[in-house]
């Protein structure tokens, strides 16, 4: 059987390596440059492959094609396979085929990354051989092809879901849906949501369901729907049949026969959606019968995520907050609404066809000045040109710190939460809060 990758970063390369290991004939394209590490390990493991090039005659007579993420549905090559009838899959799909480990699937429009490693942390602390995949950590296939072990922590973005058929999880979490790459789903909303609720495809009632449930998309989502796994829905405020909520200032969880209290001001991550966060990785320890104590101590110690809300300096009394990760806008309405100072806020970057409507009154609320970092910031000045006190545009990270830090005052916050995809100017998302610490350290 003929298997070829398409894209051959760290998923790509991760899924060529197992499947060389389970016997498959493997060819990896990729239409840009292969880094060269990818380049020693794929050829150590003598799988052929290919660069700056997709070539078609050997793609098309593949049996099966395991398609990076970041590839959209709109290149043509995957129209020509998707005409041929060919069966394309993600990395995740692949690799589950081959592990008997137990999947935490964690996905969402925001928080997704900070739950995942909170529950990473908390498995680890508890002792068990726990493997940390998806969006961050290491491949799940690279991971399986060398090694399975009881537990992998899989955070997994709406790209990975599209190519997932018959992979189970056997606890999925689904933190929030909000309006995010519609311009990967035909600009329809609908479409990204039922991308979202592919996490519980395939699940059993011994499976566990953890979801917020507040969340009116999901609310509506849910009554349509026929789920079979073990419903834990997790709010703020106490309600019939919740699996957490906060009461008399206490973090409350009861799932699967355990009980568990602690109180928020105890949680090493602070902001309403951070408790959100906490609630789900509690719930899912508890359904993995992790110790109390364990989960108690692992809530208080952890250190958070780079990128996002991580405090970076204070320069002249003026805070600096890197919040790169916030690439939505309803991640930069979580950021906003978190701060306690008046805001210079940095935007921008490529839009996913954004709504900045949503985070209107909280910046006529609190921010001093917008930056708008970006190629094309049109849209932002729209959106904002006469609801802040000023405005101004930069195109690269050192103008943007400038700009910022000259409207900044004295106990002002400088918040880089750009609502956008960072490709105009940056590498990644990562890229762009790396530069943003290194100008303000050059202040």
């Amino acid at each position: 059987m003929k298997i070829v990758v398409l894209g051959a970063g760290e998923s790509g390369v991760g899924a060529a390596i197992l499947a060389k290991e389970k016997g498959f004939e493997v060819f990896v394209s990729d239409k840009s440059e292969i880094k060269d590490k990818y380049k020693k390990e794929l050829d150590e493991h003598s799988i052929v492959w290919e660069e700056k090039q997709h070539t078609e005659e050997i793609i098309l007579a593949a049996d099966e094609i395991i398609k990076s993420p970041g590839i959209p549905e709109k290149a043509p090559i995957i129209k020509k396979l998707r005409e041929k009838g060919t069966h394309i899959i993600s990395e995740i799909e692949f690799a589950g085929r081959y592990s008997k480990s137990k999947m935490i699937c964690i996905t969402g429009s925001n928080g997704k990354t900070t739950t995942t490693m909170l529950i990473y942390h908390i498995l680890q602390k508890a002792g068990l051989k726990v493997g940390l995949a998806g969006n961050v950590g290491f491949s799940l296939a690279r991971q399986v092809a060398y090694e399975d072990i009881d537990y992998y922590v899989i955070e997994l973005s709406s790209f990975q879901l599209d190519g997932m058929y018959d992979f189970k999880a056997d606890v999925a979490i689904l933190l929030n849906i909000t309006p995010d790459h519609l311009d990967r789903y035909e600009y329809k909303f609908q479409n990204y949501i039922d991308s979202k609720f592919r996490i519980v495809q395939n699940m059993k009632k011994d499976d566990y369901f953890i979801y917020w449930n507040d969340d009116p998309v999901i609310q509506a989502e849910m009554a349509k729907r026929d789920i079979q796994a073990t419903k834990c829905p997790f709010a703020i405020e106490k309600k019939e049949g919740l699996a957490a909520y906060v009461e008399n200032e206490l973090l409350k969880i009861t799932a699967k026969n355990t009980t568990f209290d602690m109180e928020l001001n105890k949680l090493s991550l602070k902001g309403q959606h951070n408790v959100y966060n906490s609630m789900a990785a509690g719930i899912t320890s508890c359904v993995a019968d992790i110790n109390k104590s364990t989960i108690r101590e692992s809530l208080s110690d952890f250190r958070g995520v780079e990128h996002r809300l991580e405090s970076v300096a204070k320069v002249r009394n003026v805070l600096f907050i890197n919040d790169s990760k916030a690439t939505n806008v309803n991640s930069c309405w979580y950021a906003l609404q978190c701060m306690k100072t008046p805001v210079v806020l940095i935007l921008g970057g490529t839009d996913k066809g954004n709504d900045y409507s949503e985070i209107e009154s909280l910046v006529k609320e609190k921010v001093r000045a917008i930056v708008c970092l970006g190629v094309d910031n049109a849209k932002i000045h729209a959106a904002f040109e006469g609801k802040v006190p000023a405005m101004a545009d930069a195109l690269s990270m050192k103008e943007a710190v400038e700009k910022s830090f000259a409207f900044a005052q004295k106990g002002d916050t400088v918040l880089l939460s750009p609502c956008c995809a960072s490709f105009d100017l940056f590498q990644s998302y990562e890229d762009r809060g790396r530069q943003f610490k290194e100008q303000v350290k050059a202040l």
